[in-house]
């Protein structure tokens, strides 16, 4: 069992009452459970602005495939930081435009300037990181017991 912590808040009603009721539709169980969502969130954010943490993030980018050179420069840019693109997904949307989704790993500074150099590539319309420290998650969802076993902590919403 993880090793529990209770502490108290003093909160204005106002707020804990939009808290509960934002808990309620977004289907946590309790209080505590949206709470440590919260806590972990706002760690996560801290984090991800460290140029140099070890992130994993999943890059989605939108464009139009009538445009012949943008798949290859795509492919390309891919290839130079082979290294943190453990892998991508392509899925044809429409007659016109395609999905590409890469799920990346890397110091953090790597995986940003690869995703603005994809982002910005002519001809993209739309593109999306989201990265998560993989540090952070793991010191905000592991922990030991007395007795030195291994816990883990889920959020499943």
């Amino acid at each position: 069992m993880s090793d529990i912590t209770r502490f108290g808040v003093s909160i204005e009603s106002p707020l804990v009452e939009a808290f509960d009721a934002w808990s309620k539709k977004k289907g946590f169980a309790n209080r505590s459970d949206a709470l440590r969502q919260c806590m972990r969130n706002a760690l996560q954010e801290e984090s991800n602005s460290n140029p140099d943490a070890k992130v994993s993030g999943v890059l989605s980018i939108i464009y139009d495939h009538h445009n012949s050179d943008l798949s290859k420069k795509l492919t390309a840019m891919q290839h130079e930081v082979h290294e943190i693109v453990m892998t991508n997904l392509h899925v044809h949307l429409d007659l016109h435009h395609c999905l590409e989704v890469m799920i990346l790993k890397g110091k953090n500074a790597v995986v940003q300037e690869l995703a603005d150099k994809l982002a910005s590539a002519r001809g993209i319309l739309q593109a999306h990181l989201a990265i998560t420290s993989i540090d952070t998650l793991a010191a905000s969802c592991h922990g030991h017991t007395n007795e030195g076993e291994h816990t883990h902590t889920h959020n499943h919403h």
